[in-house]
């Protein structure tokens, strides 16, 4: 057979060849990581949190996840507790303006919301930021190199190298963070159970303190025994209250500060004959005088001239 004008394909065009997978932007990726909470995928806003490995998290989404277990992803499962996350005391870029990518306009994601409170650089993941544990303070790596010191740049409190933690770290850094946070929480575990410690021994000692041993030895040092001042409380005794026939009340007569002559007065054995205080007029007015025991008629009795 002959040819009938058509052309014969390559032989590299006959081949299938595998299309190359798409690449992710890398810039983009980056910039929603540094301006993202690593939980809710929404921007960082204030208060802003950041756990042991140095990731970025929205407080009010974390304390969300912490409350519903179903809501954390695998790169946050070492977060039990607010105690395991820092909250953040981030320098705000006064450059920034919040846009949103509409699409239709350019929007500069190299602008970030943050930046570096000693040399100014933006907080977009372009250069590495740290934080000290102890007082959350946010720098750049190149500052805390460029000026080494033992206190923070923004606050001046002390900082610990081994109490740094590099922000949304990679590679070497993360193995690094990973090892950091490892010793921070047995650090933490060795301090609660020295405390514990120290808490027995103390109630022991004071149990020994209270029960001494038999033998008169103390059990591990000589402990001193706690002695508590005693108290006298000087109990007045009250008085009992008796109440006469015509109503009035009185007091007992074991009460001496109530011996008083006019209260002697009114007692049955009292004899104004025999009272040494009163006059002969004022005797003979009563019939226990001795005049008016000597008469010899009765004594005067007056008349109710209205009596019927």
């Amino acid at each position: 057979m002959g040819c009938d004008g058509g052309t014969i394909p390559k032989r590299d065009e006959l081949v299938r060849k595998k299309k190359k997978a798409e690449q992710k932007d890398k810039v983009a990726q980056r910039s929603f990581l540094w301006r993202h909470c690593n939980i809710s995928q929404t921007p960082l806003h204030d208060p802003v949190v950041a756990c042991g490995l140095g990731r970025l998290y929205n407080k009010d989404a974390l304390i969300m996840a912490l409350l519903d277990k179903t809501l954390l992803p695998e790169t946050a499962l070492h977060i039990k507790s607010l105690k395991d996350v820092k909250e953040l005391k981030l320098t705000h870029n006064p450059a920034f303006e919040a846009s949103i990518d509409k699409g239709d306009q350019y929007v500069d994601h190299q602008s970030s919301p943050y930046i570096c409170p000693v040399i100014g650089h933006e907080m977009n993941g372009n250069f590495k930021f740290c934080f000290s544990w102890g007082c959350g303070c946010v720098v750049s790596e190149r500052a805390m190199k460029q000026l080494k010191s033992n206190l923070c740049h923004k606050c001046q409190s002390p900082v610990a190298a081994e109490d740094i933690v590099t922000l949304n770290p990679d590679g070497e850094d993360l193995e690094l963070m990973k090892t950091r946070l490892e010793a921070r929480l047995a650090k933490i575990k060795a301090e609660k159970k020295s405390k514990k410690i120290k808490k027995e021994i103390k109630e022991e000692i004071d149990i020994d303190s209270i029960n001494p041993p038999e033998n008169g030895c103390s059990s591990s040092s000589e402990i001193i025994p706690k002695v508590e001042k005693t108290v006298t409380v000087k109990v007045e005794k009250t008085v009992p209250i008796k109440v006469e026939k015509n109503g009035f009340k009185r007091p007992a007569e074991g009460n001496l500060s109530m011996k008083t002559e006019d209260f002697k007065k009114t007692k049955s054995e009292y004899s104004v004959a025999k009272d040494p205080n009163a006059s002969t007029v004022y005797k003979s007015l009563f019939t226990s005088s001795s005049k008016a025991q000597n008469q010899t008629k009765a004594h005067w009795i007056t008349y109710n001239p209205f009596y019927n």
